[in-house]
């Protein structure tokens, strides 16, 4: 059967570009982490590993699954018409966190009209979803797109689900990434600012001839009286020679 993976037959799928998939998410793209390549890259390497008409990742944004990538224009379409309906082997899929395997969605009009409409209109038969999960969360779907029907085994969904707990691991570290840039861009904000504020703290007290405690008092005071933050006083302070 395509696709079907039966004792002393030999294996379906590309087990040295598997072995070659995983060792580069390893070991050679996180050194640039573009998660939008990561994902793309996953995508074609499980259709060339699975040899499939093509693949596409959905993820989940406020229970809504969103198209993010796909190989070739039918799994774009197959894809766009999931977010659309809201509906599908994808969607079946990342509702409840099981494996999804269709040998014929055109045959399954009753279930998923729109989506069976669809395939059977770009000639694709065999679909499969891949719950993308992290710990008890799913955070979306990989999909698999076959031409013809597909028998899909338990080798098939082991191997794509592998590539699919690399690609949870690529969103969920990027998802970190962003959020430690973003702490870092904060921290940088805030020893700007204590700089800053520090300079403007000796101007004052010089002009003033006051504390250094007394002129933070003056500076706290003019910007609570003018509704401004104390590093834009302390920033007028030091680059226009603001008094307080």
């Amino acid at each position: 059967e395509p696709g079907g993976i039966s004792r002393g037959t030999p294996q379906m799928y590309d087990q040295p570009l598997f072995l070659e998939t995983l060792s580069r998410f390893a070991v050679v793209l996180p050194a640039r982490y573009d998660l939008e390549a990561a994902l793309s890259e996953l995508t074609e390497s499980v259709t060339q590993v699975l040899d499939l008409a093509g693949s596409g990742v959905t993820m989940a944004e406020e229970g809504r699954l969103r198209f993010v990538t796909a190989v070739s224009q039918e799994s774009g379409e197959l894809e766009r018409n999931q977010e659309d309906q809201q509906a599908g082997p994808c969607r079946d899929a990342y509702d409840t966190g099981e494996v999804v395997r269709v040998t014929d969605v055109r045959q399954e009009s009753a279930r998923w009209p729109e989506f069976s409409a669809t395939a059977s209109r770009l000639s694709v038969a065999g679909v499969a979803g891949i719950p993308m999960r992290l710990a008890d969360e799913i955070i979306g779907a990989l999909n698999l797109y076959s031409r013809g029907p597909r028998e899909w085994s338990d080798e098939d969904m082991a191997v794509a689900g592998v590539l699919a707990d690399v690609a949870t691991s690529y969103v969920v570290n990027a998802s970190k990434l962003r959020q430690q840039e973003q702490l870092s861009e904060q921290l940088q904000h805030a020893l700007e600012s204590r700089i800053v504020i520090e300079q403007a703290k000796g101007i004052t007290a010089q002009q003033n001839s006051v504390t250094i405690d007394e002129a933070y008092q003056l500076m706290r005071g003019h910007a609570r009286n003018n509704n401004a933050s104390l590093r834009t006083v302390a920033e007028a302070i030091v680059a226009v020679g603001l008094r307080v």
